[in-house]
């Protein structure tokens, strides 16, 4: 049985993971299948090391993990309640305020904050 400190890590890991833009594109597009690093670079413009680090923190996370294939490793998300559960929180439709101003002037996720920019 978890306890409250360790449902506070799965969490904290969690917002970690989907905090930052690119390591969410790759989790969306681990949902559609497994896959190898140098093919989601190609998949979503990105360099190979740049995929490599953030599979490497999804890793660490327990989100991902990697299984040797040959001389590469493919990655696929690591459980599939952990698939479902991120199928269902991309599911939400979110209500959002347009024309209220980004309160974070640093913030670079891509539609965010350009319209109050």
């Amino acid at each position: 049985m978890l306890t409250l400190t360790s449902r506070l890590g799965v969490m904290n890991r969690l917002g970690r993971a989907m905090a930052d833009p690119t390591r969410s594109r790759i989790l969306l597009t681990l949902l559609e299948g497994p896959a190898y690093p140098a093919g989601l670079a190609d998949s979503l413009a990105l360099t190979r090391q740049n995929v490599s680090n953030h599979l490497a923190c999804l890793r660490d996370c327990g989100i991902v993990v990697a299984e040797p294939r040959g001389r590469q490793n493919r990655y696929e998300i690591a459980d599939p309640h952990l698939s479902a559960a991120l199928e269902n929180l991309v599911s939400v439709t979110l209500a959002v305020d347009e024309s209220a101003e980004c309160l974070d002037p640093a913030c670079s996720v891509p539609g965010c904050c350009e319209a109050s920019a």
